[in-house]
Order: structure tokens, then C-alpha cells, then sequence
């Protein structure tokens, strides 16, 4: 797994950077929990996550934001992290120029970075948010949503309680012109901790959604 040291606002990030051979493959950026909270991009979500997309055909960068590991900067309440995160997207582009297709995935804390990052970049063409804390955030932000994307999360997840999602995802859907896929794993808890049962679907979920969109672009 390649190590990536990378400008971004407050110094350098550090970052995990897995290319494919394919000059033209889509792209990908996995953005992790919440970093006062142990949050970083070895979390095992985004750690699954990054090999999810990896397997897919996505050259796939996660990163770690300010102030965490041996990234540059301290902590800013999301605003300083969203700037991170487009500076991630900027770096992998610059190094991806002829991908035509981008996606975003988060994961709780990261989920909410990367849908206000979804509102800033037109380019993305789609985004995976896993337990996103809608119940801590506000997402009113996403209107609209300005693309299609796959909200998951677990029924007993008591951190992102699901009838929250479920408020977040009824809001979106009254949108027109994209679809929100919502799915839930049963009896998962926020970090999906149960790997056969719980972690091991969840990821299924995300790549049978993905690889769909994928075959949907290419036809």
C-alpha cells in the first residue's frame, strides 16, 4: 500500500494511494470518522471501503485529515476538513487526468464531509455515505443533492440512530432528477464491528450498488 505525503491547506496530509493500470479509471476518495474520536483512515470501514473500490477498478485514495497521524494542522469543526478533502480531490485528479468518472465515500463524520464536498464538486458522479450522524449534523445543505449515491447504515446504530437516516433519506428523495439508494444492515452497530455479519454485507451492498452505476455509465 503506497504511502502519500500531499499538499493541503494547513500543510502536508498523509495518505494510503492505491492506482490501477488503466490510465482511465474512475477514481475514488474514502474519507474517515470523526478524528477527535479515534477517527483515522485505518478505521475498518474505510479501511474496507478502500478496497472495495480498489477491487471495482478505482484507483482509490484515502487520507488522514488535519491533525491526525502525520497530517499537519489541528482539528477545525468540519470546515477545515472539507477544504482538506478538496485538496485530496485536486491531488488525485492532477495525478489521474484522463478519469472520467469520480466518486466520493464517507463514513459517519467523513459521510458528512463528503456530502457538502459533493455540493462543491459538480464532477462527482456518485457518493456512498455509511452511518451518516444526521441525528448531530445538519445535511440541509444537500439541496439540492447533485447526484445519485447510496446511503447504508445499521438498525441498531446507536451513535447515527436510523430513524434519522431514514428522516435524511425521505428529504432526498423528494428531490427530482437523482435516486438515493437506502439499504440497512440488520442488527449492525455503527462500526459494524460483527465481521461476517455485519461488516461483510455491508461492503457487499456498496459494491453490488457501485459496480450497477458503473455498468449504467459504460452502456
Amino acid at each position: 500500500m503506497p504511502e502519500l505525503i500531499f499538499p493541503g491547506p494547513e500543510g502536508r496530509l498523509e495518505g494510503r494511494y492505491h492506482a490501477q493500470s488503466k490510465p482511465d479509471a474512475p477514481l475514488a476518495i474514502v474519507l474517515h470518522p470523526h478524528p477527535q474520536y479515534g477517527g483515522t483512515m485505518n478505521n475498518r470501514v474505510v479501511y474496507n471501503l478502500h478496497y472495495a473500490f480498489y477491487r471495482m477498478g478505482f484507483t482509490v485514495l484515502r487520507f488522514n485529515f488535519r491533525g491526525v497521524g502525520r497530517s499537519q494542522g489541528e482539528f477545525d469543526q468540519g470546515i477545515g476538513e472539507l477544504s482538506d478533502a478538496a485538496s485530496a480531490l485536486d491531488y488525485l485528479q492532477a495525478m489521474n487526468p484522463n478519469s472520467k468518472h469520480c466518486w466520493v465515500a464517507g463514513f459517519s463524520f467523513g459521510a458528512w464531509i463528503g456530502m457538502q464536498l459533493l455540493m462543491r464538486r459538480p464532477e462527482i458522479t456518485g457518493f456512498v455515505s455509511v452511518s451518516p450522524p444526521a441525528n448531530m449534523y445538519d445535511f440541509s445543505f444537500l439541496a439540492p443533492c447533485p447526484s445519485s449515491g447510496l446511503i447504508i447504515n445499521g438498525t441498531a446504530d446507536r451513535v447515527a440512530p436510523a430513524k434519522d437516516i431514514q428522516a435524511l433519506v425521505a428529504k432526498l428523495r423528494e428531490q427530482k432528477g437523482i435516486t438515493v439508494t437506502h439499504e440497512e444492515i440488520q442488527g449492525a452497530d455503527h462500526f459494524f464491528r460483527d465481521e461476517e455479519a455485519h461488516m461483510k454485507p455491508m461492503i457487499d451492498t456498496v459494491q453490488s450498488y457501485v459496480r450497477r452505476r458503473l455498468t449504467e455509465t459504460t452502456r
